[in-house]
């Protein structure tokens, strides 16, 4: 009798949670939320998709030429992967599932920049899923051994360091210094070359030289190409199109197995990382909000989720690569902190808010709007 009970309690919470959340299927367009009114109040809803589209990021739409503006002060940087000329505002709003709100060409692909650094975390954590990675705790040099992680330093560096951004990883990839990536506002080339190096786990810096060497690491850990990796392990089997792509740089190359492969980038500061359309993002988003599960199916695990949207001890709204409405400069204000986002240069953002069972997807928003806007989205839910 007690097995029937919870058999009856199991079958009845799964039909619950058909019957409230839309996983839509390869090529289907989304289903609309049936009676908005319900969920929104209508008239805030709309102002914040107007807010949206009126405040457009204000760099170039030539995004090589938006690139090269906004990192001008880095010395000897250069594009060294593609890049795209960019659509206008675009984005989609989703209630468990359900289209809500969208508005600009949602199936256009566009550069993402810093938003493929979570996708880079998630291929980390299907790693760990499938024990490729026994512990974040570990070392990297246990699984890289060809000199990358070498020296007193180096070796001290843990994945989690390198997901978190903390590692203060010091060397060279594909020709381009660690210390010429986001230089410090003071100093000069020799000072910035001869630093003293902070202890892995201490101290927080956004720096692309150190994303891309996980995303080698990665790549030497899978033994193939990480776009593979992605596609066949959670984009496929999350209905993505397949119109998305994962660039690199043009000299970034590896050879593993005697094969040669494209070691791919976390971002698009100097062209590459992930080039995809605001409805991809959106299944990407919703997979998040659902702790991983895609109709039944669990593409990475709640515990790694988990472990990704965990403040880093260095900064409290970082996760693994996952940015944290935490209190801090960073909060946005009238939006409730367990909320967790995607961020990209030029206003690109997947925001994941749980406690509303929402998923924000905006493009080419002025970066500096993206509070206000999603108060404005909170401010319209009932």
């Amino acid at each position: 009798m007690k097995l029937f009970t919870l058999f009856m309690v199991l079958l009845c919470s799964m039909v619950a949670f058909s019957q409230d959340v839309f996983f839509p299927e390869r090529h289907q367009d989304w289903k609309p939320l049936e009676k908005v009114s319900t969920a929104f109040d209508e008239s805030k809803l709309n102002d914040a998709v107007q807010y949206a589209m009126d405040n457009e990021y204000s760099g170039s739409r030539d995004l090589r030429i938006a690139i090269l503006k906004g990192f001008e002060r880095e010395p000897f940087h250069e594009i060294l992967g593609p890049t795209k000329k960019r659509g206008g505002p675009a984005g989609m709003i989703l209630k468990n599932g359900h289209l809500v709100k969208s508005w600009g060409d949602t199936k256009r692909v566009d550069m993402t920049f810093s938003v493929t650094k979570s996708f880079l975390s998630t291929v980390a954590g299907l790693a760990y899923d499938q024990k490729l990675i026994a512990s974040t705790d570990d070392k990297v040099e246990q699984y890289v051994w060809d000199g990358t992680f070498e020296g007193n330093h180096n070796s001290k560096i843990s994945w989690k360091h390198l997901l978190q951004q903390n590692s203060d990883w010091s060397g060279e990839l594909f020709g381009i210094k660690d210390w010429a990536d986001r230089p410090p506002r003071e100093g000069d080339l020799d000072d910035w070359k001869y630093r003293k190096l902070n202890e892995p786990g201490d101290v927080m810096e956004y720096n692309d030289v150190r994303v891309n060497i996980l995303a080698y690491s990665l790549t030497h850990v899978w033994r193939k190409p990480l776009p593979m990796v992605l596609k066949e392990h959670l984009m496929d089997k999350i209905g993505a199109s397949t119109t998305w792509r994962w660039f690199g740089y043009k000299n970034a190359w590896t050879t593993i197995d005697g094969m040669k492969m494209k070691s791919v980038t976390g971002g698009g500061h100097s062209g590459g990382g992930i080039f995809i359309s605001a409805e991809d993002m959106a299944r990407f988003g919703l997979l998040f909000l659902n702790d991983g599960n895609w109709n039944g199916n669990q593409i990475i695990s709640k515990d790694w989720i988990q472990k990704a949207i965990t403040p880093s001890k260095p900064n409290n709204n970082y996760g693994y690569m996952w940015w944290l409405n935490r209190v801090g400069n960073r909060q946005w204000s009238g939006v409730n902190e367990n909320v967790f986002y995607a961020a990209g240069f030029g206003g690109n953002f997947i925001v994941i808010d749980k406690e509303n069972e929402i998923v924000v997807v905006t493009r080419w928003l002025e970066p500096s709007k993206i509070g206000e806007l999603m108060k404005r989205v909170s401010a319209a839910v009932k």
